[in-house]
């Protein structure tokens, strides 16, 4: 089924993205891409965004509009991949967007993140809680150990995932919107020992 998903504010507000929506992907809904946003506040201007597992990538888009210094999608759908570039050239935001075309498990073995405190979505398919849970609970393991203090790492999923075994799961701040629930962490400033 195609639709249309608008973007709620900023730069790009207003704008629409056109993509075919199935059983695989489901964007996030308006209503928790609102209080995503209203909750990260100002962990989002003049930093970078990384949309993971992108899907439609509104969310990235959303961070764009709402003043990201640059935002980098990982998605490896050729299907997908194809509607995010259109989106790009078509909000004339290639100068500030880039897609990493590669499978995620495989991106965040590799991933260097920049020197600086970034901002991290992640919005795996849903089935990956169920088949892939191990790989997906490394996946987050390793952006906290490489993130610079300051980072926020947001993890969407569905309400009957069972995430009891996310690292430091006492640290993740859990916020449900009906089957939707949004988990977010903060990399802390480590206390500086004193001599």
């Amino acid at each position: 089924m195609r639709t249309q998903i608008r973007i709620v504010a900023g730069s790009l507000r207003g704008r629409k993205l056109a993509c075919n929506v199935d059983v695989n992907l489901r964007p996030t809904p308006q209503r928790v891409r609102e209080a995503l946003f209203s909750i990260l506040g100002n962990a989002v201007p003049d930093r970078p965004f990384f949309d993971v597992f992108a899907g439609t990538g509104v969310v990235g888009l959303e961070a764009l509009s709402r003043g990201a210094s640059s935002l980098t999608f990982v998605e490896r759908d050729f299907r997908l991949i194809a509607d995010l570039d259109r989106h790009i050239r078509a909000f004339e935001v290639g100068d500030r967007a880039r897609i990493a075309r590669i499978d995620v498990y495989r991106w965040a073995e590799r991933w260097q993140p920049p020197d600086e405190p970034v901002t991290v979505f992640l919005s795996p398919p849903f089935a990956d809680f169920e088949r892939r849970l191990d790989d997906l609970l490394n996946v987050v393991t390793q952006m906290q150990e490489k993130v610079q203090p300051g980072s926020v790492i947001v993890l969407q999923s569905e309400s009957t995932a069972t995430l009891d075994e996310l690292p430091v799961r006492a640290e993740w701040d859990e916020r449900r919107y009906g089957r939707n629930v949004l988990l977010i962490w903060v990399k802390e400033t480590p206390p500086s020992k004193n001599p």
